[in-house]
């Protein structure tokens, strides 16, 4: 059994590192070696994937919060959840980690800070003020005014910052709104819904949260393992 946990936890780690990196070598590429051409195919693609790796910072941010980034290593775990967390639009961990756990315990109820009882909008706005702060907004419009004095400003829009708002939404749709939207029957205990299975379209999407039901059933399971349990 302690061979079993090294090797999860030393798996996790890798993950998390490799996210993190892809992440910040590919911004580092976008911003200092790319030409941006707004009729190239190419842009499009590589804003998607830098989206798609901001996604990916906040999920890693979330497997923390779970005790599953580095298990049986606290100290590691906290530190890759606060630094993916800050990546991620300069989120806060210590803020993030006491809200998710609510959502988990109190899940799609009045006591939820993710859920709204209405329609699409209403509720995404209500989720962003749930978890954007004045002082994010702060940070972020401080460093996009540094970040245009040495990068082209068209790189810093598109792969910086629209990135980090489009994951922002992609989060929200995938992990929040479709899984607890409607109404759910009793016999479902997590009042969450789940995607039809489609491993490729769950990665893609957001990492496997579309299947949704079953991270509540098995919070336990990181990312990367819980395409597993459908």
């Amino acid at each position: 059994m302690m061979i079993y946990n090294r090797r999860k936890d030393f798996r996790g780690i890798g993950v998390a590192a490799s996210i993190l990196v892809l992440w910040g070598l590919l911004l580092v590429y976008l911003l200092t070696s790319y030409s941006v051409r707004f009729t190239s195919p190419l842009t499009y693609v590589f804003l998607l994937l830098q989206t798609h790796l901001y996604t990916g910072l906040f999920i890693t941010a979330h497997d923390a919060m779970h005790g599953v980034a580095a298990p049986g290593r606290p100290k590691l775990n906290k530190a890759i959840g606060t630094v993916t967390a800050l990546l991620f639009a300069y989120n806060w961990y210590p803020r993030l980690l006491p809200r998710h756990h609510q959502h988990h315990r109190h899940v799609a109820t009045s006591q939820d800070p993710d859920y709204h009882h209405g329609s699409f909008w209403p509720w995404y706005f209500s989720f962003l003020k749930q978890y954007i702060t004045w002082w994010q907004l702060l940070l972020m419009a401080i460093t996009f005014n540094v970040l245009k004095l040495y990068f082209p400003v068209e790189n810093v829009v598109l792969f910086w910052m629209l990135p980090a708002v489009l994951a922002t939404f992609q989060l929200f749709y995938f992990g929040t709104y479709r899984p607890h939207r409607g109404e759910h029957p009793e016999d479902n205990p997590h009042k969450s819904g789940t995607q039809p299975k489609n491993h490729l379209w769950a990665f893609i999407s957001c990492y496997f949260f579309g299947y949704h039901y079953e991270h509540h059933d098995k919070p336990f399971l990181p990312w990367w393992q819980l395409y597993k349990t459908k």
